[in-house]
């Protein structure tokens, strides 16, 4: 089975920095696409920063330079560095892998981190 493990999070001050990190486990063959999602109460997620098929890289729009996601493809990792952290920022971040695992079917199959909250106090 896969596991997804996300480290980090907490309380920082608006205008502060914090990183999270996330890792994959189990019998991996091949990673898709991974990132990081969050979710405000009552909305659905959304895309916080991802690498994508083919090498590709997206941000949030209200993200872009202030995060930076990293990633190690040996480990199966990927890191969300969070900095000029705004109030507005304040979510629940989930990490996001899309893979093909020795537990599938052979297709890209979707998993989550636990969820980590963020807070950001002005």
């Amino acid at each position: 089975q896969v596991h997804v493990v996300e480290s980090g999070g907490g309380l920082v001050q608006a205008g502060g920095s914090l990183t999270l990190s996330c890792a994959a486990s189990g019998r991996i063959f091949s990673v898709q696409e991974m990132g990081w999602y969050r979710q405000f109460p009552g909305k659905q997620r959304e895309v916080v920063g991802l690498f994508g098929r083919g090498g590709s890289t997206q941000y949030a729009d209200s993200v872009k330079g202030r995060f930076t996601i990293s990633r190690d493809n040996a480990k199966n990792t990927v890191s969300l560095q969070m900095t000029s952290l705004r109030s507005e920022d304040t979510a629940v971040y989930y990490c996001f892998f899309k893979l093909v695992s020795a537990y599938g079917l052979g297709s890209p199959e979707d998993y989550w981190g636990q969820g980590t909250q963020v807070t950001v106090s002005s």
